[in-house]
């Protein structure tokens, strides 16, 4: 007498088997799922090189930016970093709160703001430059010295391409 039970589901397989090479999903091949994976990874490392600073990446664009720049208009500055404007003015309150940059109306037009870094701004931008230098170099380290070049060189054709047309 055979018995007969009742047929069961498969089990899912993990999405990765050590044994097994992983084999992609169509949304993991897509340029915008591995664009916002990639950004979460260099975010991630960037906190690691430089959590002991309270500063997030786009706080160091900033500061990066008046560094190499000097003392430029709120507008001129969104558009170096390329974030928009509203976000901009939230962030340059957020570092002249921490005294990292200083704020100012031009005498000529008192519509238009200066942000300028402080002394202080400089010697948080001295201290991570090295740190930051880390955390983009760990980004892209499991590509060839050559192919890390090719990749941002892609990366700066699609952006320049999408920014001048």
């Amino acid at each position: 007498m055979s018995s007969t039970r009742p047929s069961r589901k498969p089990r899912a397989k993990p999405l990765s088997d050590p044994k097994k090479p992983t084999v992609l999903p169509p949304l993991a091949q897509r340029p915008g799922y591995l664009i916002r994976r990639l950004h979460q990874i260099h975010t991630a490392l960037f906190a690691e090189e430089c959590g002991d600073e309270n500063i997030t990446p786009i706080m160091y664009s900033v500061i990066s930016a008046l560094g190499q720049i000097g003392p430029v208009d709120q507008t001129n500055l969104a558009h170096t970093v390329a974030i928009d404007k509203t976000n901009m003015a939230n962030l340059l309150e957020r570092l002249r709160r921490r005294g990292l940059i200083q704020r100012s109306i031009l005498d000529t037009d008192r519509r238009v703001r200066i942000a300028t870094l402080t002394d202080e701004g400089r010697a948080l931008l001295h201290r991570l430059d090295a740190k930051v230098e880390s955390a983009h170099h760990r980004t892209v380290e499991h590509l060839g010295t050559k192919d890390q070049k090719l990749f941002v060189a892609m990366m700066k054709q699609i952006v320049d391409a999408a920014e001048h047309g």
